[in-house]
Parts: structure tokens; sequence; C-alpha cells
């Protein structure tokens, strides 16, 4: 059911990194954003996938993660992801249309909870380096970053406090806390 994905479906930061992440998998989660709307039709979005513990060590560093959390540096080594889907924009097809880079994003993550993992998409990328490092072809620019993997964390819905705190945390037990406005807050004709 859509719904129960969609309620799954959270910004995972910590991973068992252990547990791979088949080619064959990503694969199919870049078909499923092939097959997602695009403005326009353009289609213009590109991937490159890694499920190489090698690589994914030259990757990981070129990621920023979790900017509300300023004491946390990132997933420790053995919690980092098992694979990574690069979003990539096709500069020489047009100016593509920012908005198909999440609906793309929200169709592979739908995908990765249906098989039992979760992600996070990264925006906050050392993007020229990633490109050096993955030897992407000038005309096309990454966009961003897909980190897969099986979640060794819970993460917690909780509703907006009074005080309107947006800021995602962790408590004492390292469960991540997201605050989401109520239904009620964001239907303004309910």
């Amino acid at each position: 059911m859509i719904k129960e994905l969609v309620y799954k479906n959270r910004s995972y930061r910590r991973f068992y990194e252990d547990e791979p992440v088949g080619r064959d998998l990503l694969v199919e989660l870049v078909d499923l954003g092939r097959m997602s709307p695009s403005g326009r039709n353009l289609q213009p979005l590109k991937y490159f996938i890694s499920n190489d513990r090698d690589l994914n060590a030259k990757i990981y560093p070129t990621l920023a993660w979790a900017g509300y959390l300023k004491d946390w540096g990132g997933p420790v080594e053995g919690e980092r992801p098992s694979a990574y889907i690069v979003i990539l924009e096709d500069t020489s097809l047009g100016q593509g249309m920012p908005h198909d880079q999440g609906i793309v994003c929200q169709s592979m993550l739908l995908g990765a909870v249906e098989k039992g993992l979760g992600g996070c998409v990264i925006a906050s990328v050392k993007k020229a380096e990633l490109a050096d490092i993955l030897n992407i072809p000038e005309h096309l620019k990454v966009a961003l970053v897909l980190a897969l993997g099986k979640p060794k964390e819970e993460v917690v819905v909780d509703d907006i406090s009074e005080d309107g705190d947006i800021k995602y945390w962790r408590d004492s037990e390292q469960h991540h806390h997201v605050p989401k406005r109520t239904l009620k807050e964001v239907l303004i004709n309910l």
C-alpha cells in the first residue's frame, strides 16, 4: 500500500554497511526513476550507481550529512551507505526541470523501502570533486546523491512543538526525531 511506503520512507543516515545492495536492485531503482514523470518530458536525468566498497569510500567524503546535527560528522565506518545513486543532469538536452530530481528521488526511495532498504537524498555535495572521482563527462552535472542501505536507526516522526522548531534531532538512544507539521496545519481548507 502506498501510504505505508510513504510513512516508512524517512531520511536514514546510518546503515548496516556490511549488508549489500545488489547492482540489479540499483538498476531496478534507476528504472523507477526513468519511468517517473518529467517536466516537458525532457528526461534530462542520468544516473551513476555504485555498490562497490572501494568506490563508496571515495564517494563518502564528498557528501555532507545532517546539517542540523552540528556535533555529528556523519555516519562512522560500518554505518555508512552500502550503495549510492548519483543523479546527474544532462545539460546537452537543454535546461532541466529541477522538480524532476525530487520526483525521481521519491520514486527510487519508495522502491527501496518496498525492498526493506532506506536512504537519504543528499544535496550538499562537493560536485566537482565527485564528478572527477567518477570520471563524469562535462555535459553531465551532479545534481544530488541518493545514499542507500539497510537502515540501522529508528526515525521517529513527531508533531512540531508549539515553538515551531522544525530541526530534527537525536535522543540519548540515538533515535532520530523528525518534527512534521500536522495535517490541520498544512491543509488550509480542512
